[in-house]
């Protein structure tokens, strides 16, 4: 296939043709009737691509690769034993590792996870260098990812080399690591600044010669998801190995761009743990296991140990001395929280209405906070048929607005809330207290509170309020 001409970018002067070239699909080719549709999304593919490999794919963890390069990183041997664990229990398929020609220290390291006996393969990622590629072949690793810049940029800046000795490289250095019975991978750096016709020669000589997969990186982050599916799906029609692709997430594409990839035709996706790595770093872990369930919950949750994955994310966050970002895909600390009245009502009615991920599949839990003024009383009942109270839609209605009240002036934790409730109760139920006499429950509550605090005191520790965090039954 002849690729589009190329256009030149006025501001840089580097071809555009990837992100110009659209390919022509024939309707009539062949398609995969195996692949799930889910009928009760309306966003989800209803038919099967051909090429699609949505629910065929396998991750390349780069968290002991691309995650050194992070800014906080330093992995010593134990915390990469430890994570390599963990990965490995996780279900990835692959794991990378930092070239063990970087240091002697590195080396070690790579020996070490590769005499594991993990069930992921060890890969381990090096420069185009018959140097490296000595060095890495003799670790023990499952197989060698071979990297070089074939942009104008690159080539110019870093390396200094013309496409024609990239080649010849290449392929000295892919047959010298095959004749060791080892997979191999071919990528470019900076792919998508790169020559489209530059890029699709090298990739047809390296497919030519035998290599396991060839790799498309995004280095620089600036790849938007059109251009990800037209370069790929471009490719699949020039090589017959699998197609691996690494996103860097500086303008926020990452997971998108790795769902277009596999969309298109590509097999692997290399992601790191948070994300971290390089500047940004790359497409996260859990962040593509949240987008790739979406499409078949199923296969992913046979795929990977999908409760694993908090656990997973803390090790790395503590390695790194980072926290889990609040709003972090699946394990975030609101990643099922649902505040809003109305949603909160839809929630305990059907979660579906409001996610599209089961928390249980993940071993989260969901939280439907109630010490805030946009609470609804369904919320509140909930809570109330936690705590064992009886009481009418009426009352609950109305310790609802009292709620309210006191919400609009602080927020009130799960431990007010409770008292609140309980006050209620116990007041209407005696008889001292009428629906919507709301002064008379002030009185009451600083009367509760103190009598509570004077329980902790005194040791009765059966008179202190549950203040566990209340959560809703799916």
């Amino acid at each position: 296939m002849d690729p589009s001409p190329s256009l030149t970018n006025q501001t840089n002067g580097h071809s555009s043709s990837i992100s110009q070239t659209h390919i022509h699909i024939d309707s009539s080719l062949p398609k995969d009737q195996n692949l799930p549709s889910n009928p009760n999304n309306p966003y989800a593919p209803r038919y099967a691509d051909f090429l699609s490999n949505t629910s065929n794919f396998s991750i390349i963890e780069s968290t002991l690769r691309e995650g050194e390069q992070f800014a906080n990183a330093f992995f010593d041997t134990e915390a990469k034993i430890k994570i390599a664990k963990a990965l490995s229990d996780f279900g990835v398929e692959y794991i990378e590792l930092t070239s063990p020609a970087a240091s002697e220290q590195s080396r070690q390291d790579c020996e070490a996870i590769c005499r594991l006996g993990l069930k992921s393969k060890i890969l381990t990622h090096i420069r185009c260098h018959m140097d490296d590629a000595r060095i890495a072949v003799e670790t023990g690793v499952d197989g060698v990812d071979i990297v070089i810049g074939t942009s104008s940029f690159l080539r110019q800046y870093s390396h200094g080399k013309d496409m024609t000795y990239i080649l010849k490289s290449a392929i000295e250095v892919i047959e010298f690591v095959k004749s060791k019975n080892i997979e191999v991978r071919f990528s470019s750096e900076d792919s998508f600044r790169s020559d489209l016709v530059d890029l699709l020669s090298i990739y047809r000589a390296v497919d030519k010669i035998g290599v396991n997969r060839v790799g498309i990186a995004d280095t620089v982050g600036c790849a938007n998801p059109r251009q990800v599916y037209d370069l790929v799906r471009t490719l699949r029609g020039v090589v017959g190995c699998d197609i691996e692709c690494h996103f860097h997430d500086d303008t926020g594409c990452s997971v998108a761009n790795a769902f277009c990839a596999l969309e298109a035709g590509a097999t692997h996706i290399d992601t790191s743990v948070l994300g971290i790595g390089e500047r940004n770093g790359i497409t996260p872990l859990g962040a593509l296991i949240a987008r790739m369930y979406v499409v078949n919950p199923e296969y992913i949750k046979k795929k990977y140990n999908l409760s694993a994955l908090r656990e997973l994310e803390n090790l790395v966050a503590e390695a790194v001395e980072i926290q889990v970002p609040f709003n972090n895909h699946i394990t975030g600390f609101c990643a099922f929280t649902h505040k809003a009245g109305i949603h909160a009502k839809a929630i305990l009615a059907n979660p579906s209405t409001y996610e599209i991920l089961k928390p249980e599949d993940f071993g989260m839990t969901r939280y439907v906070p109630i010490g805030h003024r946009l609470v609804g009383w369904n919320a509140v009942k909930s809570r109330v048929e936690q705590l064992d109270l009886e009481l009418s839609d009426e009352q609950i209605k109305d310790v609802t607005a009292k709620l309210k009240a006191l919400a609009d002036v602080r927020s009130q934790t799960n431990e007010d809330v409770d008292v609140l409730l309980r006050t209620y109760h116990k007041h209407i139920k005696a008889g001292t207290l009428n629906i919507g006499e709301h002064s008379t429950i002030d009185a009451l509550l600083q009367q509760e509170t103190k009598s509570i605090k004077n329980g902790r005191t005194n040791g009765n520790e059966h008179n202190a309020i549950d203040s566990k965090r209340p959560k809703v039954a799916a």
